[in-house]
């Protein structure tokens, strides 16, 4: 994408269709991740519901993807982006809603494909170091996100022993 960013800028390319199809491709993945879920994955985790132990924990993965669901799936289209397939199968076996799902997933793919284009157009003589800043660049956003959940829950963990 980054490369078919540097296209545009060079007038090879149009920047609306080379977003689209960025978009749209993304998006079509993460529809058959979700159907794929609801189709296979909803069997499986009718049989692990089987034992109570695991059915326990099934009903808090559940009610997790009910109240952070969207922003879940917004934030693995583009900033946790290794996740996003997990996340879409978990979306579908869980039966969580399509349309929740597809709405936020749609907007994480056009935050995706408009960096990643944009990367590219604005670094079109050097596409590698528009590669290398975007990836530290997210890489110290998820970073410090990460940073951030674990000191909370390690405040809430010492708050809850004071």
């Amino acid at each position: 994408m980054m490369t078919a960013g540097g296209f545009v800028a060079a007038g090879d390319l149009v920047l609306w269709q080379t977003f689209a199809a960025a978009a749209s491709g993304g998006i079509a993945g993460d529809q058959l991740g979700f159907w794929a879920g609801r189709r296979a994955g909803a069997p499986l985790l009718a049989r692990l519901r089987k034992d109570p132990a695991r059915d326990r924990l099934l009903a808090r993965a559940v009610a997790i993807m009910d109240s952070k669901g969207i922003a879940a799936i917004f934030l693995t289209r583009w900033l946790f982006s290794p996740l996003g397939p997990w996340v879409n199968l978990t979306a579908g076996s869980t039966g969580y809603g399509w349309h929740r799902f597809s709405v936020s997933g749609v907007a994480g793919e056009m935050v995706w494909a408009g960096l990643y284009v944009g990367a590219g157009y604005a670094f079109a003589g050097n596409i590698e170091a528009a590669s290398d800043m975007l990836g530290s660049a997210l890489g110290f956003v998820a970073a410090g996100a990460v940073a951030l959940g674990l000191g909370l829950w390690v405040w809430s963990s010492l708050k809850a022993k004071a």
